[in-house]
């Protein structure tokens, strides 16, 4: 029986690369990762780096930043303070958070859905949300290379799709 869900990897035409994504050689992508949940961000990040260098994207910049309510104060320091000749094309947040017993887990991911829609109508480049937010460790297994699919080749992919746009 096929999968119907949503969520549903097999159901997207995200990881279709035929339309979409333009010659993006000259890019400029900064990923914002957090200190929490590292061992899935890092795998987020790898499975980035690893699409974004697949389509021939040869700057990237990694900042890191200790959580994920963090993550959009990151992104827009990081724009206010780079010059003009060093604007990012776009930017990636990667993060995972992890529910837990108390309603900090509503607020973080409110928080930083929130933030990252105010980056995208406030910034002239795109923030790609590549934000995990899970019920549970397995739930984040799966989201990085497991049956879902991986969350961060797809924030790469959103990103390349979504650069192109700017530069039609």
């Amino acid at each position: 029986m096929a999968n119907t869900s949503a969520s549903s990897v097999p159901t997207s035409k995200l990881l279709h690369i035929d339309t979409g994504i333009l010659k993006v050689r000259d890019a400029c992508i900064v990923l914002v990762k957090t200190e929490w949940n590292a061992a899935i961000v890092d795998e987020l990040e790898k499975g980035c780096i690893t699409e974004l260098r697949k389509h021939g994207v040869k700057k990237i910049i990694t900042l890191t930043v200790p959580g994920a309510f963090e993550i959009p104060f990151g992104i827009k320091n990081y724009w206010e303070k780079s010059g003009k000749k060093k604007k990012p094309d776009a930017f990636i947040a990667l993060g995972c958070i992890v529910r837990g017993d108390t309603p900090h887990f509503d607020y973080v991911c409110k928080a930083v859905t929130d933030g990252v829609l105010q980056l995208n109508l406030s910034l002239p480049v795109p923030t790609i949300f590549g934000v995990l937010t899970v019920d549970n460790d397995e739930q984040a297994r799966e989201r990085v290379g497991g049956k879902h699919g991986h969350k961060g080749e797809e924030a790469a992919i959103t990103a390349l799709k979504m650069i192109s746009l700017s530069f039609k």
